[in-house]
C-alpha cells in the first residue's frame, strides 16, 4: 500500500517557519513513498470547536475527511506562551468528531510532532503538550519528536533548510511516520474486536508500536481498539 500522510498545523501568517518545516517533513515523507497533503494557513482558520454544533464548515469537513483517510499524521505548532497555539489546538479539537469511526480519533496511526520556538523552554514544553494530545487521541507519537529553536533564517530563499541538525531530525521523524504507516495502515480499519494483530514472535501483552523491534529481536503489530474512556468530557 502507499501510505497517506497528512501534515497539520502552521499559522495564519503566510510563509511561517512552522509551515516551512511542515512542508520539509512532507517532502521527506513523499520521497519515502507516501502520498502527502499539507493543511495549514486559511484551511485551518476554523470556528471555535463546539461539540454541540452539528453543522460543520466546508473547511472543517475537509479536515475531518482527510484525517479519516490518513495513515500517518505530522503536526507542527509554534510555541505560544509555552504551549500549542490556539490555531493548532482548535483544529485538533475537531478530531473529537471522529469518535464513532471504526478507528476513532488517531487510533492506530503514527503521529510526528514538531514544535517551533525562540527558546528551548517553549520548544520542549510545546512538544510535550503536542505528544500528550496525541496520546489522548489514541495516536502513536513517533519515537523522535522534533523541538526546534529557530535561528534567523532557518530556510534560504529557495526553501532549503540551512541547519543540518534540523534537517536530519525532520528526515528521521518523517521516515518513522511513513515506516509505521506502511506497516500498520492496513490494520486500523478492521473492526475493534479484530484490531489486535500479531506478527513474528511477539509475546502476549506487548505494548510496542506495530513493527517496532523488541529487545529480543521479535516484532509486534498490536494495535489497541477503543477504550471506554471519553476523550472529550462534554
Amino acid at each position: 500500500m502507499t501510505p497517506y500522510v497528512v501534515g497539520l498545523g502552521g499559522s495564519l501568517r503566510g510563509g511561517s517557519t512552522t509551515d516551512n518545516v511542515l512542508r520539509l517533513a512532507l517532502k521527506v515523507a513523499a520521497s519515502a513513498g507516501a502520498r502527502t497533503l499539507h493543511l495549514g494557513g486559511l484551511e485551518l482558520n476554523l470556528p471555535m470547536y463546539s461539540p454541540d454544533i452539528v453543522e460543520r464548515t466546508p473547511a472543517a469537513r475537509r479536515l475531518l475527511d482527510e484525517l479519516r483517510k490518513a495513515d500517518g499524521i505530522i503536526i507542527g505548532s509554534p510555541s505560544y506562551h509555552g504551549s500549542i497555539s490556539g490555531y493548532v489546538k482548535n483544529a485538533l479539537d475537531y478530531v473529537e468528531d471522529l469518535h464513532n469511526e471504526p478507528a476513532p480519533y488517531f487510533d492506530g496511526r503514527a503521529v510526528g510532532c514538531i514544535s517551533i520556538a525562540s527558546g528551548w523552554h517553549g520548544a520542549v514544553s510545546t512538544l510535550d503538550a503536542l505528544r500528550s494530545v496525541v496520546h489522548a487521541l489514541r495516536g502513536w507519537p513517533t519515537p523522535l519528536g522534533v523541538p526546534i529553536v529557530a535561528p534567523s533564517p532557518l530556510f534560504d530563499a529557495s526553501g532549503n533548510c540551512v541547519v543540518a541538525k534540523v534537517q536530519e531530525q525532520i528526515e528521521i521523524m518523517a521516515r518513522q511516520v511513513v515506516d509505521f504507516a506502511s506497516r500498520a495502515g492496513t490494520h486500523r480499519t478492521l473492526p475493534a474486536a479484530a484490531r489486535s494483530v500479531r506478527i513474528g514472535t511477539a509475546t502476549q501483552g506487548a505494548s510496542h508500536p506495530p513493527g517496532v523491534n523488541r529487545q529480543d529481536g521479535s516484532t509486534t503489530s498490536t494495535v489497541h481498539g477503543p477504550t471506554e474512556e471519553p476523550v472529550l468530557v462534554r
